[in-house]
């Protein structure tokens, strides 16, 4: 019986050993998602074709690799925000400087030298009225 006891907690310990999932929504390189914000990180996100607009309180992100990596993504929200990039690569993700992300639907622009494979998006929060480029 404490054998069998053993064994499933052994099992179990395994199961929720896993590395947790980083937080935020990471987008591939040739990828478009649509998604909703909820105390600042990506819900509702759903992959999208690349000419979709966003809905009212969507956010759409498309990732390309041109010279580097690029970015296109606008926000349907009456509010401007600031957010985290990281570049994701073969080794791990660094952080990637990011401009302001405006508000009732214009475009911003991203632009990285360096290759990535995917872009994480996450740490949405609410920045002037209508953002800046730090």
């Amino acid at each position: 019986m404490v054998p069998t006891r053993l064994l499933g907690l052994l099992l179990l310990l395994a199961a929720s050993s896993s590395p947790a999932e980083a937080p935020g929504l990471t987008v591939k390189t040739g990828e478009s998602w649509l998604f909703s914000l909820y105390r600042g990180e990506p819900v509702r996100s759903h992959k999208a074709a690349p000419q979709t607009k966003p809905g009212p309180g969507q956010v759409m992100v498309t990732v390309t690799s041109m010279l580097g990596t690029t970015m296109t993504i606008s926000s349907n929200n009456p509010v401007a925000y600031s957010y985290q990039a990281e570049l994701v690569g073969t080794n791990k993700a660094v952080s990637a400087r990011s401009c302001a992300l405006p508000a009732n639907g214009r475009l911003s622009f991203e632009h990285w030298p360096e290759k990535a494979i995917a872009v994480r998006l996450s740490r949405f929060r609410i920045a002037g009225k209508d953002g800046a480029c730090p």
